[in-house]
């Protein structure tokens, strides 16, 4: 695992053109709606929202998406479609967490999608989803299942080869969270080192604010 911080401005503006990651994000969304009751009185953050896949699947069933990135290129991506689909109910936030951003603001439901992994320390991002929620509020992590390292071709910011579920279900379980749970959301097949296909599976992780 490489420690710097990778440039996801560059992928940005051909981020959509791969159909595994479309196709990933209506997965993690499906999954998400049968774990959570989605309302349309919900207000929902996506942290790591890249071009805003998972928040516009999201989007039909709840009040309003905002979503956070630390790459200006992926909110611009999201921003264009914003403005071409008309959305009046969609925003975009710039914050970058490694250079002491805050989260703030109050949201019925936290998601995160294929973000954490580049996420060095959890535990303080954890807290910081906690305190942002509501009472009863939803958060929902999407990640890789543990993969040894095989599945980025390109370990620049990577700082978790996927996730052990038990420990970050305890990981929720510590900053607060209560009900918390665990299922497969998706799977992913892509070309690894040596030109092999890999298989990966995707987890969601559900936790309430009691």
């Amino acid at each position: 695992m490489r420690t710097e911080k990778r440039d996801f401005n560059k992928a940005a503006a051909k981020w959509d053109e791969e159909p595994r990651r479309v196709k990933l994000a209506g997965d993690v969304a499906r999954a998400i709606s049968e774990e959570v009751r989605l309302t349309p009185d919900m207000d929902v953050l996506d942290f790591g929202c890249g071009t805003g896949l998972l928040s516009l699947n999201l989007l039909p069933s709840v009040r309003s998406v905002t979503g956070v990135d630390s790459a200006q290129g992926m909110l611009s991506v999201l921003n264009s479609k914003i403005e071409a689909l008309d959305l009046s109910n969609v925003r975009t936030m710039h914050i970058d967490i490694d250079k002491g951003d805050r989260l703030e603001g109050s949201y019925n439901l936290v998601t995160s999608s294929m973000t954490l992994h580049h996420v060095k320390d959890i535990k303080p991002l954890l807290d910081r989803f906690y305190r942002i929620l509501v009472p009863a509020g939803y958060l929902c992590i999407a990640d890789l299942d543990l993969d040894g390292g095989r599945f980025h071709e390109d370990s620049t910011g990577v700082f978790h080869n996927g996730f052990d579920r038990k420990e970050l279900r305890q990981l929720l379980v510590d900053a607060g969270f209560e009900d918390v749970r665990d299922r497969t959301a998706a799977s992913m097949t892509k070309q690894v080192a040596g030109g092999e296909k890999g298989e990966f599976t995707i987890f969601l992780v559900v936790g309430r604010k009691g």
